[in-house]
């Protein structure tokens, strides 16, 4: 007798072991297919990061581009330290700059004040402390 033609319990052996094959197959893809899901979730997630990141980087371009205008920052210098564009009467030639070199430097009869207000700079109200994380207190 044939290990092929033996039966067990009315059916042949070669049969069971289909069987028994064919359900670990099925159970392989339906893990495979679970796993693969969640792994697509995943993704999806972090692409979702990266898409939120990059509007984030556009708006703080977009808020640097703004706060580097020359006029903003002229306007700046202009009122916190007393900065002024240069006279068309203080400007010189590339010649002349070693004669002027040697000459002495005349200050100018009024100082001008380097240090803006401080109360002009000092914020409204103080800040609040900021919390300390629980896993850093416990230490």
């Amino acid at each position: 007798m044939n290990w092929l033609d033996r039966r067990v319990r009315g059916f042949r052996l070669i049969d069971l072991v289909a069987v028994g094959l064919l359900s670990v197959l099925i159970l392989g893809v339906y893990l495979a297919k679970t796993i693969a899901g969640g792994e697509r979730a995943k993704i999806a997630s972090v692409e979702r990061q990266i898409d939120g990141e990059n509007a984030r980087i556009r708006l703080l371009q977009a808020e640097t581009a703004a706060l580097e205008r020359p006029a903003r920052i002229e306007r700046l210098s202009e009122t916190y330290l007393g900065m002024a564009p240069v006279s068309f009467k203080r400007e010189v030639a590339a010649d002349a700059l070693p004669e002027l070199a040697r000459k002495p430097l005349a200050l100018p009869a009024t100082p001008i004040e380097a240090t803006p207000d401080p109360t002009a700079l000092a914020p409204a109200e103080p800040a609040a402390p900021l919390p300390v994380p629980t896993q850093m207190a416990a230490r």
